[in-house]
């Protein structure tokens, strides 16, 4: 029973800030008519108004996100066609990574690396576990494989580090830079700016909730591996 209660406490844990986050934007994503322009049309305006005519604006599948290699502000179907509060909120957090990329933010540069190596480590790291027992079977030395084991949990460890890093890169872009410009610009309507504030606040902490759900899947490992 306790450890039932303590599995429970655990996966609340790993999976409240993931399910906090799709709430707060959920919650505001309506009512879709809230604002004169969407989403999209907002982003395009804040980069004209910053004279940065050469990023881009387009509808994504993958999530929204900066693209600092193409140029590109990347807005979900929802973000992009909308006028909700969340969609025009999430436009000002992707305009400040663009904005972070055009001032030359370092954080910003180390980011896209990390989570550019995050998919490829976490790959890795499951070839290297699967291959961990053969090894031992192969080389008749448990402790070949229990080495090869420790090395690939070591990378598998790295996701959710890696992820969470990238959080203060997340909160300059919230509050740092997009705030600033929805306050200051006055796109927000009265009694807005602290669900803004909020959603902001979800968006920053997206990359917390990957993190911790990449413990979810260290612990799927290490179940499989028991067997």
């Amino acid at each position: 029973m306790h450890l039932l209660i303590l599995g429970g406490l655990v996966l609340l844990l790993v999976l409240g800030p993931s399910l906090w986050v799709k709430r707060v934007m959920k919650k505001h994503a309506t009512p879709a008519d809230r604002y004169q322009g969407s989403g999209a049309e907002l982003a395009r305006h804040l980069l004209d108004q910053l004279d940065m005519q050469q990023v881009g604006v387009e509808q994504t599948d993958q999530g929204d996100h900066y693209d600092p290699i193409a140029k590109m502000v990347r807005l979900s179907q929802d973000n992009y066609e909308s006028h909700s509060l969340t969609a025009v909120t999430i436009a000002a957090h992707e305009v400040g990574h663009a904005i972070q990329d055009h001032q030359g933010y370092s954080p910003l540069r180390w980011r896209h690396r990390l989570v550019g190596w995050a998919g490829p480590a976490e790959k890795l790291a499951a070839a290297i576990l699967i291959a961990s027992p053969f090894v031992s079977m192969v080389t008749r030395a448990p402790v070949a494989g229990a080495l090869t084991f420790l090395v690939g949990f070591l990378f598998l460890g790295l996701m959710p580090v890696l992820h969470l890093v990238t959080l203060p890169v997340e909160l300059d872009a919230s509050f740092a830079r997009a705030l600033p410009m929805l306050s200051k610009g006055k796109f927000l309507k009265a009694g807005d700016e602290p669900h803004a504030r909020r959603i902001l606040t979800a968006a920053a902490c997206t990359y917390v909730a990957v993190s911790l759900m990449s413990l979810l899947n260290i612990a799927r490992w290490l179940a499989i591996l028991r067997r």
